[in-house]
């Protein structure tokens, strides 16, 4: 019997094969990356709903997710503007007040995953070329790549730590305050409000958030510009603020609750 023959009636044993190369392959071959990858990105998201790491998470998530290469410009390059990705989402809570008002935790370095990532992301930033240019040993590379997966990663789980818990940190009456912070700041950014109007509601929102959270002087300076050039140092007077009162309701403060 030819070869030819003998494919041609035996042509049903590739099913079989098939079955048994797939079997090789996620035994001994890429198969077992891709579920280890896929085990692996089911624990990120557990450990960001439960707001903890398993032990050794970072260090395997790092290995694992880190993209292998020599220190060429293009690989350079290319961390460098995965860190700028990583960094402009984190000044979009940073710059942003009504992103802080609504995700506090982000802003807040008590907060454990917070200061894990800001921890990540100081690290990141020693390590960070100058230039993708610049000359650098494959060792520097190394250490460059592996922070800026872990700034990674540590940033997401923070991220969708703040975003799981939001103001839940706070009391009943804070909490209040913070609501009312985020309806007067959308008059404060109205710009079919009048000047007045803007001013007073600005006014109102810092003294709403005074001790409970901390903005940059360069959110402040966002805020201010995005309010308009109507809002002045000096303070304003209860008359002027009763004369132009904001278009969001204002209800006193309730008394605490007891304990």
């Amino acid at each position: 019997m030819s070869f030819f023959d003998f494919i041609s009636d035996s042509w049903w044993m590739v099913f079989p094969l098939f079955g048994l190369v797939t079997a090789a392959y996620y035994t001994f071959g890429g198969g077992k990356k891709v579920e280890r990858e896929r085990h692996e990105r089911k624990l990120e998201l557990m450990a960001a709903k439960r707001g903890e790491f398993p032990p050794g998470f970072l260090e395997s998530r790092a290995a694992t997710s880190a993209t292998s290469g020599d220190a060429t410009r293009e690989n350079v390059q290319r961390l460098i503007d995965e860190h700028d990705d990583i960094t402009g989402r984190w000044l979009d809570y940073e710059l942003d007040v009504a992103k802080t008002i609504a995700f506090p935790a982000m802003s807040d370095g008590r907060e454990p995953l917070t200061a894990a990532f800001l921890r990540a992301k100081r690290v990141a930033d020693r390590l960070r070329p100058v230039t993708a240019d610049a000359r650098i040993t494959p060792e520097q590379f190394a250490d460059y790549r592996e922070a800026v997966t872990d700034f990674a990663v540590k940033f997401d789980v923070a991220e969708q730590n703040a975003r799981r818990i939001r103001d839940t940190g706070f009391t009943e009456e804070e909490r209040r305050r913070l609501e009312r912070a985020q309806q007067l700041l959308k008059t404060a950014v109205d710009k079919s409000a009048t000047a007045a109007e803007r001013q007073v509601a600005y006014r109102r929102v810092r003294e709403e958030l005074d001790g409970l959270l901390v903005l940059s002087d360069e959110a402040v300076s966002i805020l201010e510009t995005r309010v308009g050039k109507e809002i002045t140092r000096g303070p304003v007077s209860v008359a002027d603020a009763d004369a132009t009162p904001s278009r969001v309701p204002l209800q006193p403060p309730a008394a605490p609750s007891s304990p």
